[in-house]
């Protein structure tokens, strides 16, 4: 990987070098470079910045340079029409309250995809909480500004699905439909074992509240919440169909699996998608579809990494396991009729010293600890969707990576890139979370992260022409300390560098991947970045208030005449620095996008 410098010192080592080659000058200065070059932010170092968002003002591409900034499409809890953006709703549409009686508004904004409809412009929208909430909101676009505006919102009524869990981040299918996700299922070994509510975890109670059920009630038994909180109809790609007249069409893909869903993203031939799972000891997953533009069923993978190299964050061949195949309606049936359980699918048996398993079990590690595992017999297809993870440890697949979060893909060149937000846990070399694992992956710690890269080639065996067959750290954050009375002071890692990478987009024949960051020490203020891959140098294009996160930063090369790289700021003051917060009315999230740009097509594809 190439040393990472500020464009900055690029700029002044190219004009130290024009000075003696003029002529050089002139033809850089009437270059048209399909490279987009963005007027970089500071990093935030006084109050004032630090409570504001911070946004690039211009970008050239192709020879000319265009005036852009950040735009708010949307503020949680703004209304347009009859909706109001962020409003939690049951399942009888009511809304959802919270414990002081208040209505739930949602200021965890995360992906909003824009989606072209006929002649007609919709942004879908995703709010990361339990229950989780889409809104479906109709766009105008000014036809000579390209400045895109709410025209109205709704709720996307998700009872047909029993609910949604927990949405992350996600992506847009080739054929025009919001592919959406679902985050940090629960842990149904325990939730089946719960005597008390007590027992029940906290993060996991307010779901209950979809279904009309108080679960901090003192007369709301274990019992009352199992009996409309089902684990496993949460954890799977959520994908949203739209047409022209605003109608929407729900669909939970439980035939690709059940795990901690940052996002499903799809190749181009329509049929294989890779799925990231955030967290600790998670695993990394592979689909490929039966049919073209149908998620419904198919073959599901799991990566086994196979590590060559320490260095640079890592260096390994991927091996896919094979988990077999299922459909939406099999696995559909068995969550809703059926009724599986943990009990019906695993036999457990306690670890014993050492982390040992008694014969016949197999000992695996994954987000939900050590655990020693028989499969019950006939229950491989049902293992494999709704115990993704366990059952993927179980086959040998790796489950140790770290807070796996966005993946992008460079059509190009054939490259897929997967942020992973930490280096640590399962990821470092016999640490306490490799226990009864086979301790696969071997790194240095690194708590600012990487993006790693994953070449793609054709796999006749698999069935797909974008099989990634190694991953490689690409671009890393670097650790530092800084010293007290440093305007810098408190961050963990490089203000001039990534810190803990969480969305990632690339840019398609403009040789530019955007990374958004999620990271509480690591930088105050989080920031997105424009990283050029040819020359290795990252750009702050923007940074966020207090407290917030980065979050759905995704690109959209033309729509009507115009290009745009949306971008979410989630919950300003909530994820760290409250006392910050003078006004209520600043905590509000804000869903717009970086822009409008000139069209950036693909000049590779022309």
């Amino acid at each position: 990987m190439r040393k990472l410098i500020s464009r900055k010192a690029a700029i002044l080592g190219f004009c130290s070098a024009a000075l003696l080659l003029p002529s050089m000058l002139a033809a850089a200065e009437t270059a048209a470079s399909p490279v987009p070059v963005f007027k970089p932010v500071p990093f935030p170092s006084t109050d004032e910045q630090k409570r504001q968002i911070l946004a690039s003002p211009e970008i050239t591409v192709d020879g000319k340079t265009t005036a852009i900034g950040f735009h708010t499409i949307l503020r949680s809890g703004d209304k347009a029409g009859e909706g109001v953006f962020g409003l939690l709703l049951d399942a009888k549409g009511n809304p959802v309250k919270n414990n002081d009686g208040s209505e739930h508004l949602s200021n965890d904004n995360d992906f909003s995809s824009l989606l072209t409809v006929d002649n007609k412009l919709f942004m879908v929208s995703h709010f990361e909480s339990r229950p989780g909430a889409m809104y479906l909101t109709e766009l105008t676009q000014d036809k000579t500004t390209g400045k895109l505006s709410a025209i109205s919102t709704r709720n996307i009524d998700m009872s047909g699905v029993e609910g949604l869990w927990v949405p992350c981040a996600g992506s847009v299918t080739p054929w025009m439909t919001h592919l959406g996700s679902e985050e940090y299922p629960n842990n149904a070994r325990l939730t089946e074992d719960a005597k008390t509510m007590d027992e029940i975890e906290d993060y996991d109670k307010p779901m209950a509240r979809y279904f009309g059920l108080d679960p901090y009630a003192g007369t709301t038994t274990v019992d009352d919440f199992r009996k409309v909180f089902k684990p496993y109809r949460y954890g799977y790609p959520v994908e949203v169909e739209v047409d022209a007249s605003g109608k929407t069409t729900v669909t939970k893909h439980f035939a690709m699996g059940r795990t901690a869903v940052e996002l499903a993203k799809i190749m181009p031939d329509n049929k294989t998608a890779y799925i990231s799972d955030d967290g600790t000891n998670v695993g990394f997953f592979l689909f490929i579809a039966d049919k073209p533009k149908d998620l419904s069923s198919g073959k599901l993978y799991a990566a086994k990494w196979n590590q060559i190299s320490a260095a640079n964050g890592g260096v390994a061949d991927l091996e896919w396991i094979d988990l077999g195949h299922a459909d939406n309606a099999a696995i559909k049936k068995a969550i809703e009729e059926d009724g599986v359980t943990f009990s019906s699918i695993f036999e457990a048996s306690a670890p014993k010293e050492g982390g040992v398993c008694e014969a016949g079990f197999t000992s695996i590690n994954t987000t939900d600890g050590h655990e020693c595992l028989k499969l019950k017999e006939g229950m491989e297809t049902i293992a494999s969707r709704v115990e993704t993870r366990r059952y993927a440890a179980y086959k040998g697949a790796t489950t140790e990576f770290r807070k796996e979060e966005g993946i992008t893909l460079d059509p190009d060149n054939m490259v897929l890139y997967v942020a992973m937000s930490e280096i640590n846990k399962g990821m470092l070399d016999n640490d306490k979370s490799d226990l009864g694992g086979p301790n696969h992956i071997r790194l240095p710690q690194n708590d600012c992260g990487a993006v790693y890269k994953l070449d793609l080639v054709k796999d006749s065996t698999i069935g797909s022409d974008y099989v990634a067959k190694n991953m490689m750290g690409f671009v890393r954050g670097e650790p530092v300390t800084y010293a007290e009375g440093s305007p810098f002071s408190g961050n963990t890692c490089n203000v001039d560098n990534i810190a803990n990478p969480d969305n990632v987009t690339y840019m398609p024949g403009r040789d530019t991947l955007i990374i958004g960051e999620d990271t509480g020490t690591g930088h105050q203020n989080d920031a997105i970045w424009a990283y050029n891959i040819s020359e290795g140098t990252l750009t702050r294009i923007q940074t966020t208030p207090y407290g917030a996160e980065t979050t759905s930063p995704y690109f959209y090369p033309n729509i009507n005449g115009h290009a745009y790289l949306m971008s979410v700021v989630q919950h300003p003051y909530g994820e760290s620095d409250e006392d910050k917060l003078n006004d209520p009315a600043d905590a509000r999230a804000f869903t717009g996008y970086i822009g409008p740009l000139p069209v950036m097509e693909n000049p590779k594809t022309k």
